[in-house]
C-alpha cells in the first residue's frame, strides 16, 4: 500500500480492513417523509361550533319544551263489554315532565276540547271528540285522571279493558256568562347541564439530549415547514393534545356513582365526574339510527319524518365514514335512470377528456343535507379501526343541524344565540384555561426546579354543550 499525496482513489491506496467507528458514512435524507399524510383529526367541532368562556364547575342552560301536549298512553275502564257511554274517565299514564310545576302537573284542564284516538284501532269508533268536565284531584279524581263528555250520542265503546288511547287538546268551549278557565300552565322549559373536565399532556427531554442537536426538515400538519431538532417530539405532542381536546368532547361520558373512575380513593389524581360528550348526549337525548345505514330514499324519508317532529332545521350536515359516504353516493346515483351502471352521476357533457365524478356533496329532500367525510371515523388508530359488524355499536355518522339556537344563558342572565354544538372553557380575569402551556425544569432556558430536563406541559379545562339534541341523528351499526 502506497499513500498518495492527494485524495485520489488508486489501486495502491485502497484499504480493505480499516474500521474507524464507521468507515462508511450513510447518505441520509434530511427531509422527513410523510408516509401517513395529515395525521391530525381535529376540525369537527371547529367547523360546526365555537368556543366561549365559562367560570363555573357547572354549565346550565334551558331548552324550550313543546308548546302543545299530546298524551300517548291513556286508558279507561269504562264501557267495557260493548255498552256505549256518553262520558268516560281516562287515566294519563305518560311520564309527566318534571320541569312542570309540582313535578306532576296535568296539562289538560276543564272546559278544553280533546281529540281521542285508539292506539290499536279496537274501540268503536276509532276516534272521538269530547270536552273535559273534570280534571285532577280538585274534582275527586287522581292527579293523573280526567273525565271527558263526548260530542256524539253513541259515545265510546271499548273492545277490551286497558285499551290505550292518544289524547291531545285542540281548543275549548264554555257557556255564556261563565267564569274563565280554571288554573294555568307553566312554561315547559327543560334544564340541562354539563361539567368541564381537565385534559393534560406533557413532553420531556433531558438536558444531555438537548446538547446534541440533530436537525430534521419537516412539513407539519398545521402548515408550517422548516427544520426541527428535539422539539419535533414536542411539536407532535402538541398536535396530539389538540386532537384530544376534540375527541374528549366527542367521546366523554359521565362517571356513574360507585364507578372506578369516580372513586377518589382508588384514583386520587385522575378521573373525577366525567362529562357529557356529543355521542353520549345524542345517544340519550337525540335520535339514533341502528341496524345499518340508510341506503335508500325510504330510509331517509323515515329520518325526515322524524326531523319533522323535532325542530325542523332547514340545513343539516351529515359527517360520515367512508362506507356511509359511498352508500349515500350510490343511493343518489341510482336516482338517475343511467346510474345503475355507474356511468352517469349527475349532469355531464360526456367529453372524452372528462374525469367522471362519482361522488355527491349533498342533496335536498324536504331539508338540505350536506355530506362531509369525518376523518375521526376513518382513522385506523381511532374509530376507523373498530369492528363494523352488525350490532357492534360502531358509529358510521352523525347528523348535525347547521346554524344556531336561542337559549337562556345563566351567566349572562338573558337569552343568547348559541351554535347547536359549542365548547365552554374555564376562564376568568386572571386565569384562562382554554389552552395553557408552560415549561418547567432546569434545561432549555427553564429554571424552575433541579430536574435536569425540560418539561413542556399542556392543560385545558372544557366541556361541550349539545343544544337541541333532539335535532341530531347518530348512525350506529
Amino acid at each position: 500500500m502506497q499513500p498518495s499525496a492527494q485524495q485520489v482513489p488508486l489501486a495502491s491506496n485502497y484499504i480493505t480492513d480499516f474500521n474507524f467507528l464507521n468507515q462508511y458514512l450513510p447518505d441520509t435524507y434530511e427531509k422527513e417523509f410523510e408516509r401517513y399524510g395529515n395525521r391530525t383529526l381535529s376540525s369537527f367541532i371547529r367547523m360546526v361550533g365555537a368556543e366561549m368562556p365559562s367560570n363555573s364547575d357547572r354549565i346550565e342552560w334551558a331548552e324550550q319544551g313543546r308548546l302543545h301536549i299530546k298524551y300517548n298512553d291513556c286508558t279507561t275502564a269504562a264501557a267495557v263489554g260493548g255498552a256505549a257511554v256518553d262520558k268516560a274517565t281516562f287515566t294519563i299514564n305518560d311520564t309527566f315532565n318534571p320541569a312542570l310545576a309540582g313535578g306532576a302537573q296535568l296539562a289538560i284542564r276543564k272546559g278544553q276540547t280533546v281529540f281521542i284516538q285508539s292506539n290499536d284501532a279496537t274501540s268503536t269508533p276509532d276516534s272521538i271528540k269530547g270536552i273535559v268536565t273534570k280534571s285532577g284531584t280538585a274534582d275527586a279524581l287522581t292527579a293523573s285522571q280526567i273525565e271527558v263528555a263526548f260530542y256524539t250520542a253513541a259515545g265510546l265503546v271499548n273492545a277490551a279493558a286497558g285499551t290505550k288511547y292518544t289524547i291531545f287538546i285542540y281548543g275549548s268551549e264554555f257557556r255564556k256568562g261563565t267564569v274563565g278557565m280554571e288554573g294555568s300552565l307553566e312554561s315547559d322549559d327543560i334544564f340541562f347541564n354539563n361539567s368541564p373536565i381537565i385534559i393534560k399532556d406533557k413532553y420531556a427531554v433531558s438536558g444531555s439530549d438537548m446538547a446534541q442537536i440533530g436537525w430534521v426538515e419537516v412539513t407539519t400538519e398545521n402548515g408550517a415547514n422548516g427544520y426541527l431538532w428535539y422539539l419535533k417530539s414536542e411539536h407532535e405532542t402538541r398536535l396530539r393534545f389538540d386532537d384530544y381536546l376534540e375527541t374528549a368532547m366527542i367521546e366523554a361520558v359521565p362517571a356513574e356513582a360507585g364507578s372506578g373512575a369516580a372513586t377518589a380513593a382508588d384514583n386520587p389524581t385522575m378521573g373525577n365526574k366525567g362529562s357529557e360528550g356529543v355521542f353520549y348526549v345524542v345517544n340519550n337525548r337525540g335520535n339514533v339510527w341502528t341496524g345499518g345505514n340508510p341506503v335508500d330514499l325510504a330510509g331517509w324519508d323515515a329520518i325526515i319524518k322524524r326531523l319533522d317532529k323535532q325542530g325542523a332545521i332547514e340545513e343539516n350536515v351529515v359527517f360520515v365514514n367512508r362506507n356511509f359516504g359511498f352508500a349515500i353516493d350510490d343511493m343518489l346515483a341510482a336516482q338517475n335512470s343511467y346510474g345503475a351502471g355507474g356511468t352517469s352521476y349527475g349532469l355531464f357533457d360526456n367529453d372524452e377528456e372528462m374525469a367522471l365524478n362519482l361522488g355527491f356533496t349533498g342533496f335536498r329532500r324536504g331539508y338540505d343535507f350536506y355530506k362531509s367525510d369525518w376523518k375521526y371515523l376513518n382513522d385506523p388508530t381511532m374509530r376507523g379501526g373498530l369492528n363494523e359488524a352488525a350490532g357492534s355499536g360502531a358509529i358510521d355518522g352523525l347528523l348535525v343541524p347547521a346554524g344556531s339556537t336561542s337559549v337562556y344563558d345563566q351567566i349572562l342572565g338573558k337569552n343568547a344565540k348559541r351554535p347547536f354544538l359549542h365548547v365552554r372553557y374555564r376562564a376568568s380575569e386572571t386565569e384562562d384555561r382554554r389552552y395553557k402551556t408552560w415549561i418547567t425544569g432546569s434545561a432549555g432556558g427553564a429554571a424552575t426546579s433541579s430536574l435536569d430536563a425540560m418539561e413542556v406541559h399542556f392543560l385545558s379545562e372544557r366541556a361541550v354543550c349539545t343544544l337541541g339534541a333532539n335535532n341530531f341523528f347518530l348512525f350506529e351499526q
